[in-house]
C-alpha cells in the first residue's frame, strides 16, 4: 500500500506514524512545504485525559512527549484586581517546534519517508497520483480543501473578536486568563508555560476595542509593544515575543463531507476549533487515531474513509459545539464585567458546558464554596436573611418576583399534555401538576392555557374561555397549593396557524383530516404546504383575541394562579407577529420589529391592567427562530426590553419551532446561551429551559449568571420528585407533605452516606503532584 500525507503538522505526523506501524509494508510518505524545524505560534496544550489516549497508542512517541512536555494542574482567572485559582485540571504544554521533532524523529524511525521544503500543488502531482490513500492535513488554508470546495462543501465562519498569538520568558504556573479594563475597552490574554523560559500568549479583543486602541496597521512588533503596555504589570519586565503575530480573526471551518475518492481530510483541513479550549493539536491528532482504527481489519480504503468519516463526526462536532459556546462566550465578556469576581470566575472556568458545577466541586470544592458565597450574598442584597458563610448550592436559593417568592429554583417547564376534554382539565391534570408541586419544585408552570376554542392547538389542548374550565383549574390550584409550598403559573396563549393540527403522539403540528375549525395569524402562511391557509387577523378579530387574554387572565387570578405567563413562541399566533419569516404585513403591525411587537405588547398591557398588580407576569419568547432572516439573539434584548418597559418581570427564553425548515442546533443546555445574552444585555430576569437535565446543570447555569429560574420538561415527566431527590443529595431542607415524610427521611438518610462517599472519592482524585502524574523527568513548571 502507498500512503501519501500532504502536511507535516501534528495530524499528519501522528497519522504516518500511527499507519507504519500498523501496515509496516506500506510505502508512507509525507510531503511538507515548510523547512523541519520551521513552526508558527509557541506553544501546544493536551488535557491529561488527552496523553493517556497517546500513551495507549504509541507509547514510544509518548514517552518522549512527556519528558519535554511541562505540567500543571491550576486554571488561574485574574480580574478585577482579583486572583482565582481552580485545581485539579491536569494540564500539559510543550513547545509546537518540540512536538513536531518528537514526532519527526519516531516517524522516521518507523521508515516514513519525511520530505520538507516540497509543494504538492495538485493531486496530478505523480508522487501522490499513484497513492491508494492520500491524507489531505495541510491545515487551516487547505489548498486541496479548496480546489475541491464544491465537494467537501467547508463552511467558514470567520468569528467577530481579533486575536494574536504570541510569546513570552514570563514563567506561569497555571493556565492563566487575564482580563483586562483599558481606556479603549477590555482585553483577554490567554497564556501558559509549555516549557521552562517560555510561556505561549494569545490576546483577543472585541473588534471595536481594537480600532479604539489603534492596533488596525501595526506591524508585529508595534502590536507587541502595545499588548506589552497594556499587561506590563503581569510581565513583571519580560518581553513579548513575535513569530508571525499578526492579529486575525479566527475561522470556524466544518466541511460538509471530509472524504473524496481516496483523499480524506484530517485536522485544521477539516474543522476547526477554538483557541478558548485548547483542542486543535488534540483533535488533530485524535483524527489520526480515529483514521488508524479505521483502517483496521476495512475491506478497502473506501470502506475505512466512510467508516472513519461516520465514526468521528460526531465526537469532532461535539468539541466543535464546546468551542463555539467558549467562543461566544469571549466574545460577549462585556456582558459579565460587573460580575462578582467569583462568579466571573466561576463562569470562565463553565463557558463552554464540558466543566459543570458538581465536576467542578469534585476538583475545586474550595473555589466552589465560595461562588455558593457569592451567590447566596446576591440573595441576601435582595432581603433574604439567608446564610452567607454555609450557603445551600444556587439552585435551592429563593428568589422574589414582585410579592411572590419561589422557594427555589427549579421549575416544571411548561409542557401540552393534550389530554383535556373541550378545554376543560381532567382528573390527568389534577394529578400530574399535584405530583410535581409534592415532588418539591419551587414553581410550576401549566401547560399553554388557550384563550379561545378556535385558540386550540389540537382538541386535547386545555382552555380557559368558560365557568366549568374556570372550576377545574380553580381545584388543581387549590390542591397545590393546599399540599405544597410550589407557586403555580398559568400561561395562556393562542396557536395562531399551528392550531387545528393532530394529537402529539398522532402528528405533531399536523393539519385535522377532519373536525378542524379556521386558523389565523399574522399573515396568511401556512405551516406546512398542506396546512390551513391561516386568516390574516383584521382589527376587528384582534380586539376580540385581546379581549379573550384578557377574560382568561381575570379567569385565571379567580382560580387563585401566582403568577401569569403570556406564550409568544414558538411559531403561536402572538410569536407569529414578533418573527419577520410569518409576519409580511404592510400596515403599523408589520415591518420593523417596533412594529411587529405592537399586537403582542397590545395584549400584555390590557392583562398587565387586569392582573392584579402584587402577583408577577411572563413572557415566553423565541429568541432565535434558528433560520436565515428570522429573528437572532440580538432582537430578543429587544423585544426582552420591550416588555420589561411594558412590566414583564420574567423573560421564559425559548427558541425555535416558528418554521419548518429551522436548523437549531442541539445540546446539553443549547438554549441556555440566549437566556444568558436576554439576562445580562437587556438586564431582566430569566428562566431558561432546553435538554436541561440534571440537578448540577441547574446549579451550573444559576452559578454563572446565566438565568434566574431553570425549567425542565422531560425529567419531570419520568421523575415528580426530581427537585426532592437533588434536595436529599444536596443536604438541603425542602417542603413536603406529612404523608410523605417517611419517603423523605430514608432517602435525605441514603443522600447522607453518598455525600460521605463522595468526600471520600474527592479525597482519592485530589490532583497529585507533577511528578507523581507523569513520568521521572516530566519538567515542572517555575514558581510564578
Amino acid at each position: 500500500m502507498k500512503i501519501a500525507i500532504i502536511g507535516g503538522g501534528p495530524a499528519g505526523l501522528y497519522a504516518a506514524i500511527l499507519l507504519r506501524k500498523q501496515r509496516p509494508d506500506a510505502e508512507i510518505a509525507v510531503y511538507e512545504r515548510n523547512r523541519p524545524d520551521d513552526t508558527f505560534g509557541f506553544g501546544v496544550v493536551f488535557s491529561d485525559a488527552t496523553l493517556d489516549n497517546f500513551e495507549a497508542y504509541d507509547p514510544p512517541s509518548y514517552r518522549r512527549i512527556t519528558q519535554e512536555f511541562a505540567y500543571w494542574d491550576d486554571i488561574a482567572v485574574h480580574f478585577r484586581g482579583t486572583v482565582h485559582r481552580v485545581g485539579g485540571n491536569g494540564f500539559c504544554g510543550c513547545s509546537r517546534r518540540t512536538l513536531l521533532m518528537l514526532l519527526q524523529e519516531r516517524a522516521r524511525e518507523l521508515g516514513v519517508a519525511l520530505h520538507f521544503e516540497t509543494e504538492i500543488a495538485d493531486d496530478s502531482d505523480p508522487r501522490i497520483a499513484t497513492a491508494d490513500l492520500v491524507i489531505l492535513s495541510d491545515g487551516i488554508n487547505s489548498r486541496f480543501r479548496e480546489k475541491y470546495t464544491a465537494h467537501f462543501a467547508p463552511e467558514v465562519d470567520l468569528r467577530s473578536n481579533h486575536f494574536a498569538w504570541m510569546g513570552s520568558t514570563r514563567p506561569l504556573d497555571a493556565f492563566t486568563f487575564i482580563f483586562q479594563e483599558t481606556e479603549w475597552g477590555p482585553f483577554i490574554a490567554h497564556a501558559y508555560q509549555y516549557e521552562p523560559g517560555h510561556s505561549t500568549w494569545i490576546f483577543e479583543t472585541d473588534p471595536d476595542t481594537f480600532v479604539r486602541a489603534g492596533l488596525k496597521g501595526l506591524d508585529e512588533r508595534q502590536s507587541a509593544d502595545r499588548m506589552a503596555e497594556i499587561f506590563g504589570w503581569f510581565l513583571d519586565g519580560h518581553p513579548l515575543l513575535i513569530n508571525r503575530s499578526m492579529w486575525r480573526n479566527f475561522p470556524m471551518i466544518r466541511s460538509k463531507r471530509w472524504v473524496r475518492g481516496n483523499m480524506v481530510l484530517l485536522g485544521d483541513a477539516k474543522a476547526t476549533a477554538h483557541f478558548s479550549i485548547g483542542s486543535g493539536t488534540k483533535l488533530a491528532m485524535e483524527d489520526a487515531i480515529a483514521l488508524a482504527e479505521a483502517m483496521k481489519g476495512a475491506p478497502s480504503i473506501s470502506a475505512a474513509l466512510e467508516r472513519y468519516e461516520h465514526g468521528r463526526r460526531e465526537e469532532v462536532e461535539k468539541t466543535q459545539h464546546a468551542a463555539d459556546v467558549s467562543l461566544v462566550w469571549f466574545e460577549h465578556v462585556d456582558r459579565f464585567w460587573e460580575f462578582d469576581p467569583v462568579q466571573f470566575a466561576f463562569g470562565v472556568m463553565t463557558r463552554s458546558k464540558a466543566i459543570t458545577y458538581d465536576n467542578l466541586n469534585l476538583r475545586a470544592p474550595d473555589f466552589v464554596k465560595e461562588a455558593d458565597k457569592a451567590f447566596a450574598r446576591q440573595v441576601r442584597a435582595r432581603g433574604f436573611d439567608v446564610d452567607v458563610d454555609q450557603p445551600v448550592v444556587p439552585m435551592f436559593q429563593p428568589l422574589r418576583l414582585r410579592e411572590m417568592t419561589i422557594g427555589n429554583r427549579a421549575v416544571v417547564s411548561p409542557m401540552c399534555m393534550y389530554s383535556a376534554k373541550e378545554g376543560v382539565p381532567t382528573d390527568f391534570h389534577l394529578v400530574h401538576y399535584g405530583s410535581r408541586a409534592i415532588g418539591g419544585a419551587g414553581l410550576i408552570f401549566t401547560e399553554m392555557v388557550c384563550v379561545g376554542r378556535e385558540a386550540r392547538i389540537t382538541h386535547g389542548c386545555a382552555g380557559l374561555w368558560n365557568d366549568e374550565q374556570e372550576a377545574a383549574w380553580r381545584r388543581i390550584v387549590d390542591f397545590v397549593h393546599t399540599n405544597s409550598a410550589a407557586k403555580i403559573c398559568l400561561q395562556v396563549g393562542h396557536a395562531g396557524r399551528k392550531g387545528a393540527t393532530k394529537l402529539m403522539w398522532e402528528g405533531m403540528d399536523r393539519p385535522l383530516e377532519e373536525g378542524g375549525w379556521d386558523v389565523v395569524s399574522a399573515s396568511p402562511i401556512p405551516y406546512f404546504p398542506d396546512s390551513q391557509v391561516p386568516r390574516e387577523l383584521d382589527r376587528t378579530a384582534m380586539d376580540r383575541i385581546k379581549g379573550e387574554f384578557v377574560s382568561a387572565a381575570e379567569r385565571g387570578e379567580r382560580c387563585g394562579f401566582d403568577m401569569l405567563e403570556l406564550h409568544c413562541a414558538h411559531g403561536y399566533l402572538l410569536a407569529s407577529f414578533i418573527s419577520p419569516l410569518t409576519n409580511q404585513r404592510t400596515d403599523e403591525y408589520g415591518g420593523s420589529l417596533q412594529n411587529r411587537l405592537r399586537f403582542p405588547l397590545e395584549i400584555f398591557e390590557a392583562m398587565r391592567a387586569a392582573w392584579p398588580s402584587h402577583k408577577p407576569m411572563s413572557v415566553r419568547i423565541s429568541a432565535t427562530d434558528w433560520a436565515e432572516g428570522g429573528i437572532t439573539g440580538d432582537d430578543a434584548v429587544m423585544v426582552a426590553r420591550a416588555f420589561a418597559e411594558a412590566g414583564v418581570d420574567l423573560v421564559d427564553v425559548s427558541t425555535g419551532q416558528t418554521v419548518r425548515d429551522a436548523q437549531p442546533v442541539y445540546g446539553r443546555m443549547f438554549q441556555t446561551p440566549f437566556s444568558d445574552q436576554v439576562r445580562n444585555e437587556a438586564r431582566v430576569a430569566t428562566m431558561c429551559v432546553g435538554n436541561i437535565t440534571t440537578a448540577d446543570q441547574v446549579n451550573t447555569i444559576l452559578a454563572a449568571g446565566r438565568a434566574d429560574l431553570v425549567a425542565l420538561a422531560r425529567p419531570h415527566l419520568v421523575d415528580p420528585s426530581f427537585t426532592l431527590k437533588a434536595a436529599a443529595w444536596y443536604g438541603v431542607d425542602v417542603a413536603c407533605p406529612p404523608q410523605y415524610l417517611p419517603g423523605k427521611e430514608q432517602i435525605f438518610r441514603n443522600s447522607v452516606r453518598d455525600r460521605q462517599d463522595f468526600e471520600e472519592l474527592k479525597v482519592k482524585a485530589k490532583p497529585k503532584t507533577r511528578v507523581e502524574l507523569r513520568a521521572e523527568g516530566a519538567k515542572p513548571l517555575a514558581a510564578e
